[in-house]
């Protein structure tokens, strides 16, 4: 048996607009749920990021939520833990780390109820490290997902690996990222991947492959390829496949019949079999302990080797990659600062406000639409220094607001509002010359 276990992830960024969230959920999120609901053999193991499902619950957009949680109650879809508002985990500090996806269990436990019980964990666009090893399991995670290009060693498809930590061992799996960028990027039709999926197998009896990607890819990112590529597949393991899914495309288990003698591929379909990730850890023995290599989805073994681990967050030559790291670093600073101990109502408002924007301020979007590999967009990136800003700004106001702080603490952290705004000025001036 060829079991196939697709991961789809979801995620808007805290700062989204309400009209491209409608638009998301319009073209993608909405046309997912209908596809899973039509085809109840299919499984999927989802992320959904806590900041999402708060965004369509807060924006009116709560049927996507009770369809998820309809699709869970059936047994056709896993979710796993995160970080609640998308943060590049092995980038921020490790009590961060461990709030923010803390955040993301409690946040989606809250809306999902018991239906949301997570068995693995995917971390913001696989960014790995073996810092984030200890939070995961203080969650009670099984399992984590990270990028092929992580794996250590030969490629497992019939032996699940696993990470020792002091607190206990985690199960760790990778994607086949060559095949999942096929797929995001269109680059392969449903009958080619069933193809090269039984191509995989070998000589082998039983064999895993896992595909992940954004879920937007699927009618945002290139209209229609949910019906065009995820229906297909999924229609074409069915034993009992609807009729044809849209006009002028030809369902492909009569493309296989066709060409079944030629291709010899009947057989091969039947053998092949989708499953949620969390059922390959019963499915297949367990290996060794490894040392996955610290690295994202969007990192190459080049990337590795040169020491530049998150080029689409933290690239080593990006001017304005390291300036807001440096904003962000002193926002974090205030922060602390101001949460520690007020002890006046403005002091203590002030702070509550700082705590919260600076779990917002977390998310990597302007980070990676500053990486011209090749994204770049002036206003994203600016939309998420504001959001540090925010979080500075009412941090100092904290500080500033404070009985108990004296003259000389407070010219401290003035110091450092003086030079945060320099860093403003400094990106400002990336972007107007860009």
């Amino acid at each position: 048996m060829i079991y196939w276990a697709p991961l789809l992830h979801f995620y808007q960024p805290p700062t989204q607009l309400h009209w491209v969230l409608d638009k998301v959920c319009d073209e993608s999120y909405r046309p997912l749920i209908k596809l899973f609901r039509g085809n109840p053999s299919a499984k999927v193991t989802v992320n959904i990021t806590a900041c999402l499902t708060e965004l369509l619950a807060e924006h009116g957009m709560k049927d996507v939520i009770a369809g998820f949680s309809e699709l869970a109650e059936k047994g056709q879809l896993e979710f796993t833990n995160s970080a609640k508002y998308h943060p590049i985990l092995p980038l921020i500090p490790p009590d961060e780390v461990v709030r923010q996806i803390t955040q993301n269990d409690e946040t989606n436990r809250h809306f999902f109820g018991s239906v949301y019980a997570p068995k693995g964990f995917f971390p913001p666009e696989m960014c790995y490290s073996r810092d984030i090893v200890e939070p995961i399991l203080k969650v009670k995670c099984e399992w984590v997902i990270l990028s092929g290009v992580a794996c250590p060693l030969e490629w497992p498809i019939d032996i699940v690996h696993y990470i020792t930590a002091p607190s206990g061992k985690l199960s760790v799996f990778f994607r086949d990222d060559i095949l999942s960028n096929m797929i995001s990027f269109r680059h392969i039709d449903a009958l080619s991947f069933l193809k090269h999926l039984s191509r995989l197998r070998g000589e082998r009896e039983d064999i895993y492959v896992i595909t992940a990607m954004d879920a937007e890819t699927f009618g945002h990112h290139i209209k229609s390829w949910e019906k065009l590529f995820l229906a297909e597949v999924y229609e074409a393991l069915n034993d009992n496949p609807p009729a044809l899914i849209h006009e002028g495309v030809l369902h492909l288990r009569t493309l296989i019949d066709r060409q079944r003698t030629a291709l010899s591929l009947q057989t091969e379909v039947d053998e092949i079999r989708a499953v949620t990730i969390t059922e390959l850890v019963r499915l297949f023995r367990q290996g060794t302990s490894v040392e996955p290599k610290p690295s994202s989805w969007s990192t190459s073994g080049e990337d590795i080797k040169v020491g530049n681990i998150y080029p689409l967050w933290n690239d080593l030559n990006n001017r304005i990659h390291q300036l807001l790291w440096e904003h962000l670093n002193i926002t974090i600073d205030i922060v602390k600062k101001a949460v520690e101990a007020p002890d006046n109502e403005t002091s203590a408002d002030h702070s509550e406000l700082a705590r919260g924007l600076l779990d917002r301020a977390f998310h990597s979007d302007p980070f990676w639409w500053a990486s011209k590999k090749p994204n770049w967009d002036i206003n994203l990136i600016n939309r998420g220094l504001m959001a540090q800003h925010e979080a500075l700004l009412n941090g100092y106001k904290a500080i500033m607001t404070r009985n108990s702080l004296s003259i000389h603490d407070k010219r401290e952290y003035r110091y450092l509002v003086i030079a945060a705004r320099d860093l403003r000025a400094r990106i400002r001036e990336e972007l107007f010359g860009s």
